[in-house]
C-alpha cells in the first residue's frame, strides 16, 4: 500500500530531521560500511565454489574431515566475498571526530529531539481521530 502524500511529508521530515539533530549517528550507520570490494568478492564467490567442491569430494569418498575442511573454505570464501574495502571507512571516522567537537551543542539538540517526538505522538493521535 503506498503512502498519502501527508505520510510521505511526514517521512520525509523525520528524514530531514534524522540528518540533521543525529549526524554523528548517521555517518556511524551509514558511512561504516565501506565500499564493496569486488576483487574480494570474486575471490569469495571462487572459494566458496571450491569449498563445496571439497565439501561434495567428502562426501563421495566417505571421509568427514574432507567435508568439514570444505565447509570452513565455504565459510572463508563468504566472509571474504563479504568483505569491504577500507578505503570508505576512513571518511566517516574523521566526520564523527569533526562533528564530536560540537559536543555542547548536543545537550540542546536532546530537547528538540523531544519536542519532535511528541509533535510526531500528537500527528500520530489526530490520525486516529480522522479514521473513525
Amino acid at each position: 500500500m503506498p503512502l498519502s502524500e501527508q505520510e510521505q511529508r511526514l517521512l520525509d521530515e523525520m528524514e530531514r530531521s534524522l540528518y540533521h539533530n543525529d549526524a554523528d549517528f548517521v555517518s556511524a550507520v551509514g558511512g561504516g560500511r565501506g565500499r564493496l570490494n569486488y576483487g574480494a568478492l570474486v575471490l569469495g564467490i571462487l572459494v566458496g565454489i571450491l569449498g563445496l567442491g571439497i565439501v561434495i569430494g567428502g562426501v563421495i569418498f566417505h571421509q568427514p574431515w574432507i567435508g568439514l575442511v570444505g565447509f570452513v573454505a565455504m565459510f572463508g570464501g563468504v566472509l571474504l566475498a563479504l568483505r569491504r574495502s577500507k578505503r570508505g571507512r576512513g571518511a566517516p571516522a574523521s566526520s564523527a571526530g569533526a562533528s564530536g567537537a560540537a559536543r555542547p551543542s548536543g545537550s540542546s539538540s536532546a530537547s528538540n529531539k523531544s519536542g519532535f517526538m511528541d509533535r510526531l505522538n500528537d500527528r500520530w493521535e489526530r490520525r486516529d481521530d480522522r479514521e473513525e
